[in-house]
């Protein structure tokens, strides 16, 4: 049996990942380039997160909506309707939050670099930024580093607000939780910890998706079908990579290991 295509494929794998760590650390040097345009950060800024930001609240307030209702099912077993909103946000700020809303905001903003930057490869106006003597990686990858990285851990704040105000309407309403005893159980079962680790969380994969679409655009060929298949493998793997991080990242902070400091 021939298994000469298992030996190419690992090593089209592993010089994929060389070329994108490669690109990774460049990246990260001309972030902290004094000289980059604060202009193109706050625009990346503003698309990453002014422009996510209705759904983000929207996904956040219906996640927490689900969890109001199902915990509500199951702490009514028990009579303690009351931890509604203190699991609603324990799972949110840990878990739900930096996954679900990285995932839309892949979808949303990440795809869109990778589309932008693919088509600016394939007219070829990557080409002469370089022949005019620009840097086209501190000039449009390091930007839209930057938004994603500072931009993610607010709105994963924001997706946990909007998921306890929902777990609370439905806790109040259908559970009839009293409201001091919702907010005493989340001052009692969170703390700041829960929310600073999924805020660690985002901007990892704020970091994460922006690197492989910035990437995935800068290597695209073959005209606008280059174009579709760099906005596909730029989702595809952000999500994938997103899931494995997220794996090792929870059991890293479980441990009593934080990602930063």
């Amino acid at each position: 049996m021939n298994f000469t295509w298992v030996g190419e494929n690992i090593v089209r794998t592993l010089e994929a990942l060389g070329a994108y760590s490669l690109f990774c650390i460049q990246s990260i040097k001309l972030c902290f380039y004094p000289r980059m345009n604060l202009k193109l950060v706050l625009q990346q800024m503003e698309f990453v997160g002014n422009r996510s930001l209705g759904i983000i609240i929207l996904a956040g307030f219906m996640v927490g909506g689900i969890f109001g209702f199902q915990l509500g099912e199951i702490f009514g077993l028990f009579g303690a309707e009351s931890l509604i909103g203190a699991s609603t946000g324990f799972a949110l700020s840990r878990e739900l939050a930096p996954i679900v809303g990285s995932f839309l905001v892949t979808a949303r903003a990440g795809s869109a670099m990778s589309a932008e930057l693919a088509t600016m490869k394939v007219n070829e106006q990557i080409d002469a930024m370089k022949v005019m003597a620009v840097n086209p990686i501190s000039y449009l990858v390091a930007p839209r580093i930057t938004g994603a990285v500072l931009m993610m851990p607010l709105l994963s704040t924001i997706f946990v607000v909007s998921g306890v105000v929902a777990s609370f309407i439905i806790g109040s309403i259908f559970y009839k939780v009293d409201t001091a005893d919702f907010f005493s159980k989340i001052e009692w079962m969170m703390k700041s910890s829960d929310i600073w680790m999924g805020m660690q969380k985002s901007a990892l994969f704020g970091f994460v998706f922006s690197t492989i679409g910035c990437y995935q655009g800068f290597i695209t060929r073959g005209g606008a079908k280059g174009v579709g298949k760099a906005t596909t493998n730029a989702v595809v793997t952000s999500y994938v990579t997103i899931l494995i991080l997220d794996f090792f990242i929870t059991y890293m902070q479980f441990k009593g290991f934080n990602i930063f400091f």
